[in-house]
């Protein structure tokens, strides 16, 4: 693929304030764009970070043909960059956009774009602790057409923005109630993509849940909302004294990268990893026993995030005495030390540039 490369007459860098990064506002100098039309992708370049201008009528505004990945780059010890595990975002794109009748991305180009643009701008990965280099890949649907159809055109575009922590409460314990009515993803839809429309559609029941005092939603399953299945922005994850537990991918929850990571990660630690149907009530029930040692969310914006209290119609249980756990504290550690290349990348998870 023979990338076109227009660089920034200006860099921004030297006026950004790398000291209150927050997350997701702040983007690099540079953007990646390839186009699909005429049945295949073309045109790759790679331009100034700018807005874009579109109809109206632009199919995707009405009917959301649109997928998105999420990963991150960080600033190894040795001054390389650090990509997190890109081929499996690669795959991961692919697998959303056949869901959603959007043509896939050769995962060779997929790469070479990514590394392009992040080589082009490697000075704005940040170099502190708890810092990186938030990447965020998307497609969407182009032609203007006020139907409900495939589009015949679209954009692949990478944008990437320099980030610090996705919650404020860093590894502090966050608090999570359960979805009640509403329902995130059934058998056969699309809860296991990364498709905007999910996304939307868990806005109004979080914002329930702020406004009673809890972080986000903890999502049951549809057909008896019984059965836990993820959060609004991660999966999850429960530390029992015998058994790491987590929902099975069975079509209704993404499979999170961080999530196989974790699993990973444990079963090699000699833990007893089960990916199985977990019913809120034993999630309870076991908070109340003891036996219930850890609850967190697992993703790449948050890595891991502790769980310190669960809301479920009007029960509410404390994990862990609302505090970081042992193995919350040991995986996220273990994760950030294979990212900044402080230990022995064992998993070759790392694409250094």
């Amino acid at each position: 693929m023979n990338i076109k490369i227009q660089k920034t007459e200006k860099s921004r860098l030297e006026e950004t304030d790398f000291d209150d990064l927050g997350f997701g506002h702040i983007f690099t100098d540079h953007m990646f764009m390839m186009d699909y039309k005429d049945g295949r992708w073309q045109d790759p370049r790679i331009v100034p970070f700018q807005d874009l201008e579109f109809s109206p009528a632009l199919i995707t505004l009405h009917y959301a043909q649109t997928i998105f990945e999420g990963m991150k780059a960080y600033h190894s010890k040795d001054g390389k960059i650090n990509i997190f595990r890109p081929d499996v975002h690669a795959k991961r794109i692919n697998s959303s956009a056949r869901r959603l009748c959007i043509p896939e991305i050769d995962e060779k180009d997929f790469m070479q774009a990514l590394t392009a643009l992040l080589d082009i701008d490697r000075e704005w990965v940040p170099k502190k602790e708890e810092e990186s280099l938030y990447i965020r890949p998307f497609i969407f649907g182009t032609d203007e057409y006020l139907g409900v159809a495939v589009s015949k055109t679209y954009r692949f575009m990478i944008i990437m923005s320099p980030v610090s922590r996705y919650y404020k409460e860093g590894l502090s314990p966050i608090s999570l109630m359960t979805s009640g009515e509403f329902t995130r993803a059934c058998e056969g839809g699309t809860g296991n993509i990364k498709s905007g429309g999910n996304y939307a559609s868990s806005l109004y029941p979080a914002e329930l849940a702020k406004e009673k005092g809890y972080a986000q939603i903890l999502w049951l399953d549809n057909k008896e909302h019984k059965y836990v299945e993820e959060v609004g922005t991660m999966n999850i994850l429960f530390l029992f004294e015998d058994e790491l537990v987590t929902a099975p991918l069975e079509g209704t929850i993404l499979a999170g990268v961080t999530r196989d990571s974790i699993l990973t990660i444990a079963k090699a630690w000699g833990y007893n990893v089960s990916e199985r149907k977990l019913s809120i009530d034993e999630v309870l029930n076991r908070a109340e026993d003891g036996s219930l040692k850890e609850v967190f969310g697992a993703g790449t914006a948050a890595i891991v995030s502790p769980v310190g209290r669960i809301s479920h119609l009007g029960k509410v249980v404390t994990i862990n005495n609302n505090e970081t756990g042992e193995f919350s504290k040991r995986i996220y550690d273990e994760l950030n030390s294979i990212r900044y290349g402080e230990i022995e990348d064992t998993h070759g998870w790392n694409l250094s540039i």
